[in-house]
């Protein structure tokens, strides 16, 4: 990753795969920003679902990456 450009439906594989080298499941994970478990399922499994901003906002909470839109950058954060 880097400054590599990433279609928006990848972004939820790319949110799972930092949540769990984070070691969270999709519980803590749901805990930790607040919003239901399933929504978490959603938001990795279901690109169709108009979760951009938590999968966001995954990516951004267990990686050192930021995502940058609309063409959705991932930068290394600082």
């Amino acid at each position: 990753m880097g400054d590599d450009l990433i279609e928006e439906k990848k972004l939820g594989a790319i949110a799972r795969e930092f949540r769990e080298a984070a070691g969270k499941s999709r519980a803590e994970a749901a805990r930790e920003l607040d919003v239901a478990r399933p929504t978490i399922f959603q938001a990795e499994e279901e690109p169709e679902q108009g979760l951009t901003k938590l999968r966001k906002r995954i990516i951004e909470e267990y990686s050192d990456f930021e995502v940058v839109g609309p063409f959705y950058v991932l930068q290394k954060k600082g």
